[in-house]
């Protein structure tokens, strides 16, 4: 039973994907409240913000290239959740700014690990149709995880409405250990058993999956071979630039209310709402992409998400406007990322794929390690507000970027 059939695989990691996210989203936020209580600077935030992704830059390429080569990804996929449900424990355990930032760098490289998997699998077991379908269910299993997770421990931090310091550092123990539990009860979902087909790699399946004007013979995938395909860097920019603006607002957003006096309950609820959104757009994929071209709705996307983020630290007094903000907003912020993935695939040759994917996440990684620097920086002079407007800016180049090559262009490979 494979991959045209039974398609027990796909939603096995999209449970998955919701659990091991739901326990990493109820983490994160709860670096910056721990940060917060510890006494930290934006500029440190970011730093540890960016310790998230250290370990990643390094081991992308090589854990691309291993899943290239293995033949049960549900090992790399448990070892990714065993890391998360490692390294949210230790941020409960943490009592100190150093312990904080070693356990973002090993939930970091667990979120790596396990998205290397899961992006692998769907690459291989999921017939050129079913690409969007497949990335977007998977990374729509991912923004449930990012819903549920920051309202929980919303809800949890919620518990003492003005708490002294030794209160608030307990919710946060208890929100990391609960967050630790769902990333650990998502493992059994990978043993168990179902039967996937390997979608065939012989000469006539790869030349009918290959865009036009790639090789089939390419050779052994390297970083710079990738990179060097036309319209990679610019949709790994674009995916950098998107996963970017929702790291700094699961980041920086806790630090905004805290300024404008706006509780840990209301930011919870805000960030669910953008992940609520990004679901259904993500749902809506395959529909959408069937209407009209990727690259059009990846420019619109990246349009619309740096206008409407970047409204959310102006009204964020006002909840009803600033819900309706990230609703819009998280609609948008939900498509680039499996298009993207989608686009990248499409534009190398079929047996690059893992690689290719891996490379893309080096970019994200290098990226996330990069941006909250530059953005903790930023938000020195002009407050926790100035590394969501520096974040929107880069989502604008982005899209300014891709304008002017769907101008230049038109329709590509990696639009069909």
């Amino acid at each position: 039973m494979g991959a045209r059939g039974s398609r027990t695989w796909l939603w096995m990691l999209v449970a998955f994907m919701f659990l091991s996210q739901t326990g990493l989203n109820l983490a994160r936020p709860q670096m910056s409240y721990k940060l917060i209580a510890l006494d930290a600077s934006p500029f440190v935030i970011g730093l540890v913000t960016s310790a998230y992704a250290i370990l990643p830059v390094f081991a992308a390429i090589s854990l691309g290239r291993l899943a290239q080569r293995m033949e049960r990804l549900k090992l790399m996929v448990i070892a990714g959740g065993a890391l998360i449900g490692l390294g949210t424990a230790l941020l409960a355990l943490a009592g100190d700014i150093v312990t904080v930032a070693v356990a973002g760098m090993v939930f970091g490289l667990g979120h790596l690990v396990s998205q290397i998997g899961i992006q692998s699998a769907v690459s291989r077991y999921s017939t050129d149709s079913m690409l969007d379908a497949g990335f977007g269910w998977t990374t729509a299993g991912l923004s449930a995880g990012q819903l549920v997770g920051p309202l929980l421990g919303g809800l949890i931090l919620g518990l003492h409405p003005d708490p002294t310091t030794g209160e608030r550092l307990s919710d946060i123990a208890l929100a990391s250990w609960i967050g630790a539990g769902f990333a650990l009860i998502s493992l059994p979902l990978m043993l168990v058993p179902f039967a996937v087909r390997r979608m065939p790699t012989d000469t006539a399946m790869i030349d009918a999956a290959q865009a036009p004007g790639v090789a089939r013979d390419a050779g052994k995938p390297t970083t710079f071979g990738i990179l060097r395909r036309p319209g990679v860097p610019s949709h790994m920019l674009a995916s950098l630039a998107m996963l970017s603006i929702t790291d700094i607002l699961t980041s920086f957003l806790p630090l905004v209310g805290e300024e404008a006096g706006v509780g840990p309950v209301w930011i919870g609820v805000l960030l669910a709402i953008r992940s609520l959104s990004s679901i259904v757009s993500r749902m809506l994929i395959r529909v959408l992409s069937a209407r009209w071209y990727r690259s059009q709705l990846v420019i619109v996307s990246l349009v619309a998400g740096a206008v409407t983020v970047a409204a959310v630290p102006l009204l964020i007094t006002v909840l009803p406007a600033a819900m309706a903000l990230m609703l819009v907003g998280g609609f948008f912020l939900g498509l680039s990322q499996p298009l993207t993935m989608t686009m990248t695939i499409k534009t190398v040759p079929v047996e690059w794929r893992s690689s290719a994917l891996a490379v893309r996440l080096t970019g994200n990684r290098v990226g996330q390690v990069v941006i909250p620097l530059a953005a903790g920086a930023v938000a020195a002079p002009l407050g926790p507000a100035g590394a969501i407007w520096f974040t929107c800016l880069l989502l604008a180049g982005s899209a300014g970027e891709k304008i002017v090559r769907y101008a230049r262009t038109g329709p590509t490979a990696a639009d069909s």
